[in-house]
């Protein structure tokens, strides 16, 4: 799988979704209408612009979409502006899947699962979220808390309300941050958000989003009984080369790109504290 990461496919964006104001998905194919590789739901890949530079992506897409990926981008810095400026029928080269991605069909498979996430952070396990939908029969129940700062900044909207909420024996905790006119639903952070939704603490957990989130968010699992291997979480912010050379996303003994991005939090436990 390393060398195959090594070689860039040219693809090319075939559609383009507004999410929020800073967040747009982009659908990518190669160049023959298919996609570019198969991958695991909480991989990555790097999207890259000759002469201008590569950043790492989460592939927002389920495995279980036959035509294309799909990768949700937060404009940030120079690659992802030149994104947020693209148009369909731009070409641009890819090269993945890179990282373990999350254990669907391992410690998650049959689990009553708990996704935390916030902001961009839905990303990662929007892939994982739709995966288990894909596959209903091979999962538990599913709970979802998300939370973002206004509800113009909560990305895939109205996936949520329209697909999500209208699965069997599944349920999404939606907050913003602060109240604004036009929004009824929960207002408040993510972390004492997890606590009022009393999740079951059988549930295995999987959380992605800011640091502080996910700092407040196990403190608060762990006042409620969940322990260390129940909890995984992606570092994939860590990732630079995304083939473990450039050591930049080395932590005590392991390399994100190569050992990870997604961790057991019994496993982070092992290594110097990054959260």
């Amino acid at each position: 799988m390393i060398e195959d990461a090594l070689i860039p496919h040219v693809c090319k964006i075939v559609n383009i979704i507004q999410e929020t104001p800073d967040v747009k998905t982009f659908y990518i194919q190669d160049l023959n209408g298919k996609k570019p590789f198969e991958h695991i739901p909480g991989q990555c890949a790097m999207l890259m612009v000759p002469g201008l530079g590569e950043s790492m992506i989460s592939i927002t897409s389920s495995p279980t979409l036959e035509d294309h990926l799909e990768f949700s981008v937060k404009k940030c810095g120079q690659l992802t502006s030149w994104l947020h400026a693209a148009e369909v029928g731009q070409e641009i080269a890819i090269r993945g899947p890179l990282g373990n991605g999350f254990p669907v069909e391992g410690a998650l498979k049959g689990k009553d699962i708990l996704v935390i996430a916030g902001g961009i952070g839905i990303a990662p396990v929007h892939s994982v979220v739709n995966y288990m939908m894909d596959h209903r029969e091979n999962y538990g129940r599913i709970q979802v808390i998300y939370g973002s700062r206004s509800k113009a900044d909560l990305v895939r909207l109205d996936e949520m309300q329209n697909a999500w909420m209208k699965q069997p024996n599944c349920s999404i905790n939606l907050t913003i941050d602060r109240a604004e006119e036009g929004w009824d639903g929960h207002v408040g952070f993510v972390p004492p958000y997890v606590t009022e939704c009393k999740p079951d603490t059988s549930m295995t957990v999987i959380m992605c989003g800011p640091p502080i989130l996910i700092h407040l968010s196990l403190a608060e699992l762990k006042k409620m009984g969940f322990v260390d291997t129940q909890i995984f979480t992606t570092m994939e912010m860590r990732m630079k080369c995304g083939i473990g050379k450039c050591g930049r996303c080395n932590i005590g003994d392991k390399f994100v790109c190569k050992d990870g991005p997604v961790f057991s939090f019994d496993q982070l436990g092992e290594l110097p504290p990054e959260y």
